[in-house]
């Protein structure tokens, strides 16, 4: 009984030491970033990156910061649409998972093909670009930025499965009691269905806070431009004039473009890093049950 409480022990012990080892090298990446974003450019050239900047510097947030209600006004733009378009996301494909999930739905498997079969060919950009422009007339509107990735096939046919998992006795008690499909879907399949929707919206929420090219093919507004796209802007703009100064004889190091960068990445991650300790908990129940129920 001692032995095996030893050995039981010993693994405990070994399995902590590895996960804190997988731990570090999580996180010593965005240690890296973070210290890259503040050293000189001049020591970045000369010493590389390092874990911990010799001398800081705020020359890079500073370029990036010096028109805050610029940078304000994209930050409060990408909230919105990353609210908005998860939220509307979120309610058209738990609907369509539902409907396909319910075995009296005589063509849910054709719908499903259907849903299945824009994963392998799609239209492309062009005919995507005419639709949304010519057609809908939706140039310079936040529309543009939400539609074209409002549904996705992925996260309609993880959602069925996850709604597949919920007890069959459950929906069949609530249709005895002469519930509605309707009423069953939003009294009874979405409070149960949480950790599946929590997990499909932090995928659609990233996707959403991180997408800079719809911004870039449908908004000219400078005042619409949404945070990734601006700082996409602020990065291009830069490096053309690192390129025209570096013409003019003046050293590359002087100016700070790798620094710049990584402060443009921590910047960007914002409210992404507080978001996700808070619906870890949900996020692997989620991924792992909607991955595995058939």
């Amino acid at each position: 009984m001692k032995k095996i409480y030893s050995d039981v022990l010993s693994f405990h012990i070994i399995g902590y030491v590895f996960l804190f080892i997988l731990a570090i090298a999580c996180v010593l990446p965005f240690v890296l970033v973070v210290s890259g974003s503040l050293t000189p450019e001049q020591h970045i050239y000369e010493h590389g990156y390092r874990l911990w900047p010799k001398e800081v510097s705020f020359d890079a947030y500073k370029i990036i910061l010096s028109s805050p209600d610029t940078i304000g006004r994209a930050y409060i733009v990408s909230m919105g649409v990353t609210f908005f378009g998860t939220a509307g996301s979120l309610f058209i494909s738990s609907m369509t998972a539902y409907v396909l999930s319910r075995k009296e739905f005589q063509y849910r498997n054709h719908f499903a093909i259907m849903i299945y079969f824009t994963t392998i060919f799609t239209g492309g950009m062009v005919p995507m670009y005419i639709w949304m422009v010519n057609f809908l007339n939706l140039k310079d509107n936040y529309l543009a930025i939400i539609m074209p990735t409002f549904l996705t096939a992925w996260n309609i046919l993880l959602l069925r499965n996850f709604i597949k998992s919920i007890p069959e006795e459950v929906i069949e008690s609530a249709q005895m009691d002469g519930a509605s499909h309707f009423t069953i879907y939003s009294r009874i399949i979405l409070p149960l269905a949480v950790p599946g929707l929590v997990t499909i919206g932090l995928f659609i929420s990233l996707h959403y806070w991180n997408d800079w090219a719809q911004a870039r093919l449908f908004i000219e507004d400078p005042d619409m431009f949404t945070l990734p796209y601006l700082l996409y802007n602020t990065i291009n703009r830069f490096d053309a004039l690192s390129r025209t100064v570096a013409g003019s004889g003046i050293p590359m190091p002087d100016m700070p473009t790798q620094s710049l960068k990584l402060a443009i990445a921590i910047i960007s991650i914002g409210p992404m890093v507080f978001l996700f300790p808070i619906l870890q908990k949900y996020f692997i129940k989620g991924l792992t049950v909607g991955a595995v129920k058939g």
